[in-house]
């Protein structure tokens, strides 16, 4: 990379190893230059997949997540590497959903968060998982998650 804003990068542009464990994850920024509007980024990973800590069986969800920067911007190649160090990690739905939304707070003090895990049935229940950081900033235009509720063969 030539550009100096992005010396600090470790991973984009490079091959990189897959995390074993979201805790190894290295989630990395970016500067936001939003010049102070308050401009939504969404992620959507509608294949995310992690393992029941009782079963080992496998857990899939579809997760939106929604910020309003601060002054920082999560580098893409990151999440998704920090998503899918989740493949072998044991853990409920609503602690990894929250694991997201924790590691996203910390390294970008964003705005304003939401996150909504829309979880797969397990044992034919599904389960949702939302949180957010508070109430968006006034005036900011929030687009409805879109994600259907589950409704098997309905």
């Amino acid at each position: 990379m030539t550009d100096d804003r992005y010396a600090n990068l470790q991973q984009l542009g490079q091959q990189t190893a897959m995390p074993t464990r979201p805790e190894e994850a290295v989630l990395e920024r970016v500067a936001a230059h939003v010049d102070g509007k308050n401009a939504v980024v969404r992620f959507t990973c509608p294949e995310f997949t992690s393992l029941c800590p009782l079963t080992g069986q496998p857990d899939f969800a579809h997760i939106v997540i929604d910020y309003i920067p601060g002054g920082w911007l999560v580098e893409s190649k990151s999440l998704k590497l920090f998503f899918q160090s989740f493949r072998n990690h044991g853990a409920f739905h609503e602690a990894c959903t929250l694991m997201i939304a924790d590691r996203l707070v910390a390294l970008l003090a964003p705005k304003w968060l939401r996150i909504g895990a829309y979880w797969y049935p397990r044992g034919g229940i599904p389960i949702d998982v939302f949180w957010q950081t508070g109430a968006p900033p006034e005036g900011a235009w929030i687009p409805a998650q879109d994600v259907p509720p589950y409704r098997g063969r309905g």
